[in-house]
């Protein structure tokens, strides 16, 4: 029996369909990458943007109207849900270490608690709980041990992580201490209390991956309010330069909405402004759309859908050069990646910027090995010294 998984939207869907998918192969299936080969195809759906629901109910009805006989189930953050009995085997297999992948995803906690004006989320998720601190530190041992360099930490809220008197900064404090030749890597991190600990945890371990993704949204106060966010526009500015006063070289994302209802083009500019003074190298932005259940759907003074769009391409264009700007200033650094494709040699740097070694001879020999040169496998963690920086692309030789 063979089965087929398709994924949308972001790192904890990509772990929980990873964790189904070691659980489908645990029990003899075996996974095809192609519709028409598989007897069973898995659609993980995402509903965190209109567009992403659109595109996988698109998909649902295009495999269902091709392949009509063919056991078809969809999960993950929908309210359409099908077929999800035909899983209830799988939840029960033996839990099993995915290996399919060069990074490994930990799913540490589900849910949210939070209670924002635009999210839809809640809704699919339920509120905020956490797997047990023991639990997540067992689940990532088994990673290392299976051969993996870099553990991706994943949650619906990583701020909202909590077991007994443990929070965030402690699992970030035990996940690095299992192996120092393992990267741990946040998915995000939101401008919470805890957010300050987090920081400071990440900078004092070697290991945790320098860079930092963090849900700003709107860097106008008024609007932040409107959208139930439960910080300011200070919490955002105070940590993100303690971030990267603490890690020089640090890469730092953020997420901003354009066009919530009743943002003004002053509001706008307080956004523009907040990426201007911070140093951000990679923004994720994407126009307000109306998620029908949430409190933001009813909201009066609604922006022109084409000001939402202008917005966000501003904001995308600033990106654009900020994030260009960050990576030619790699040039001549020694980064570290682990292997993610084997034909180029390439992958991500601690920092979140591909990397591909360009030598000729690196790709037949490579890495030292006991004394020994051995070639350059997935999943492996090499070093790198970037000669050349085009584009978002860094090339180098291994150091």
């Amino acid at each position: 029996m063979k089965v087929c998984f398709e994924t949308f939207g972001c790192r904890l869907n990509r772990a929980e369909a990873l964790d189904l998918e070691a659980r489908f192969v645990s029990r003899g299936w075996t996974t095809t990458e192609r519709h028409d080969d598989a007897d069973m195809i898995v659609v993980r759906c995402c509903s965190v943007t209109h567009r992403a629901q659109r595109d996988c109910e698109r998909l649902v009805e295009h495999i269902r109207g091709k392949y009509p006989t063919k056991r078809v189930v969809v999960t993950g953050c929908t309210a359409e849900k099908l077929h999800e009995q035909w899983l209830a085997d799988m939840r029960d297999a033996p839990s099993v270490v995915p290996t399919r992948t060069a990074r490994a995803y930990l799913k540490v906690q589900d849910g949210c608690s939070g209670k924002c004006a635009f999210c839809i989320v809640p809704t699919f998720r339920g509120v905020a709980r956490s797997v047990p601190f023991e639990d997540v530190l067992a689940r990532a041992s088994r990673f290392v041990e299976a051969g993996y360099h870099e553990i991706v930490v994943t949650g619906c809220n990583l701020s909202q992580y909590v077991s007994g008197t443990r929070r965030l900064p402690e699992l970030v404090d035990a996940l690095a201490a299992l192996d120092p030749a393992c990267r741990v890597r946040l998915g995000s991190l939101e401008p919470a209390p805890v957010a300050m600990d987090v920081v400071a945890a990440v900078a004092a371990s070697k290991n945790a991956c320098r860079y930092l993704h963090v849900p700003v949204q709107s860097g106008s106060d008024r609007v932040l309010t409107a959208m139930r966010r439960p910080y300011k526009r200070k919490d955002v500015e105070r940590l993100v330069s303690e971030a990267a006063k603490l890690m020089p070289g640090l890469g730092l994302g953020c997420d901003i909405m354009t066009g919530f209802p009743d943002e003004t083009p002053n509001d706008f500019l307080a956004t523009k402004g907040l990426l201007e003074r911070l140093p951000f190298t990679k923004v994720h932005v994407f126009p307000f759309s109306e998620r029908p259940g949430t409190i933001a759907a009813g909201l009066p003074n609604a922006v022109p859908p084409e000001v939402r769009t202008d917005r966000a391409r501003e904001v995308a264009r600033w990106s654009e050069k900020a994030r260009t700007d960050f990576i030619r200033r790699m040039k001549g650094r020694t980064v570290q990646i682990v292997v993610e494709d084997e034909s180029t040699l390439s992958g991500w740097t601690s920092e979140y910027v591909w990397c591909q070694i360009g030598s000729e001879k690196a790709k037949t020999l490579a890495r030292s090995h006991g004394g020994q040169e051995a070639k350059i496998r997935r999943k492996d963690l090499v070093s790198v010294l970037v000669r050349e920086a085009v584009g978002h692309v860094l090339t180098g030789d291994p150091a």
